[in-house]
């Protein structure tokens, strides 16, 4: 017996194991939210202490992915290991209670997708548009936004119009209203896009859309975790987004929030278990009842209970330092970030506006004769993973700042665009 539990140990899953066992046995307790009054810099130590995120780099790309802290990752494993030991099915839709206290909906209003594309799918499918009507979008979406509209006026006929952001709020929303004719059905922006992260002005924008009888579809990839979220104050139709960001979910995790109001005027295209409130094969013909009276009907059949336990646990740890703490130390290092650079002088071409209602925890820039995958691969020798922007031509950096990070690391990387 003994023989065999050496082999195990020895395996490749066994390391894994074991290693994961140490580093969970290093996660210090949560830190109190109290401590910030006395020792800020002791409390966030103490926070990043909570993320297994290896302490040999600096990690400044969170709005690609965010690491999950210890609690998430533990959450994970032990909703997967009771549910192969017991066999449960089911338990997943509880998560659409706890998303929809987190971002100011409704439990009804709320579907569970794998991520923010799964969601904008759902909606760039489901309205009702014909041939011709016009759909505004931005010089800077990600693909996850900008293809699943393009594929649709590639099939139906619509039409897509764009605007550049600007560098205040109040002209970016005038630049909306500027493309705007009687042909515009839907305004499918980023709520913070994913190039250089400017906060667009959200609110504003979907007050502008219903007071024209105009569909506000919000990509929100860069919301949650990010931003302390109202969704029924920002007065959008549909928001869609993913847990695996800011909100430091597990990776293959999502939601589709839909007004009450749009649940039957947002077409549901695929269906399954859940979608529906009955059908029967045996009558002739066979029926199919009407679809459920949330927004279940657009997600079905089977779901990853364990990465649902994990969201929970993402919404929790987030609910405990508290998103007000959160978003302060999260858009105060990018902030810093931005001022430090903007301090190099001409060298840099920021390109994040610096007015703060358009500015939160991702600074995008270019740095004046350097080539900016030239930067990048110097920063990844330095330990530094940052991210090069290719879309839509901007050949630029974006760096994203988060509660694991610190001011050390903030200057480690202001120091190396100095010495290029």
């Amino acid at each position: 017996m003994q023989n065999r539990r050496d082999f195990i140990r020895k395996t490749a899953m066994g390391t894994l194991a074991i290693a994961f066992a140490n580093n969970m046995d290093a996660a210090v307790s949560m830190p109190s939210p109290q401590l910030l009054d006395s020792d800020e810099e002791k409390f966030w130590k103490l926070i990043r202490n909570q993320f297994p995120l290896s302490k040999e780099k600096i990690y400044l790309n969170n709005g690609t992915m965010g690491p999950s802290p210890y609690p998430v990752i533990n959450a994970v494993h032990e909703a997967m290991r009771d549910n192969d030991i017991q066999g449960n099915y089911g338990g997943w839709e509880k998560t659409a209670d706890k998303i929809a206290g987190f971002v100011g909906a409704l439990p009804d209003e709320i579907a569970l997708t794998h991520n923010v594309t799964d969601g904008i799918n759902i909606v760039a499918w489901g309205v009702p548009l014909k041939k011709g009507d016009e759909v505004i979008l931005t010089t800077h979406e990600h693909v996850g936004n900008a293809t699943p509209w393009l594929n649709r006026a590639k099939l139906d006929g619509i039409v897509i119009k764009v605007f550049t952001p600007a560098k205040t709020a109040a002209e970016t929303l005038q630049r909306i209203n500027d493309v705007l004719t009687k042909k515009t059905k839907v305004i499918a922006v980023p709520h913070i896009p994913c190039t250089i992260g400017q906060i667009l002005p959200i609110k504003e924008i979907c007050k502008l859309a219903k007071d024209k009888n105009i569909f506000s579809c919000i990509d929100g990839a860069h919301g949650p975790g990010m931003l302390k979220l109202d969704l029924h104050d920002m007065g959008c139709d549909f928001y869609t987004t993913c847990t695996h960001k800011w909100l430091l979910g597990p990776k293959g995790t999502g939601f589709l929030y839909v007004r009450k109001d749009m649940l039957d005027t947002l077409q549901t295209l695929f269906v399954g278990g859940g979608s529906d409130t009955g059908w029967d094969m045996l009558k002739t013909p066979p029926t199919y009842s009407p679809y459920a009276a949330t927004a279940h009907r657009y997600y079905y059949g089977t779901q990853n209970v364990a990465l649902y336990r994990g969201v929970d646990a993402a919404i929790d740890f987030m609910n405990y330092i508290g998103m007000d703490r959160v978003e302060k130390r999260s858009r105060g290092l990018a902030t810093q970030l931005q001022n430090k650079l903007l301090a190099i002088g001409d060298k840099i071409e920021m390109l994040t506006p610096t007015e703060d209602a358009s500015r939160g925890a991702v600074v995008g820039f270019r740095i004046k004769g350097v080539v900016y995958t030239d930067f990048y691969n110097l920063a990844a020798k330095n330990d530094i993973r940052i991210r090069s922007v290719a879309e839509n031509g901007l050949n630029s950096l974006r760096v994203s700042t988060h509660i694991y990070n610190n001011m050390d690391e903030v200057d480690k990387l202001v120091e190396l665009v100095k010495g290029v």
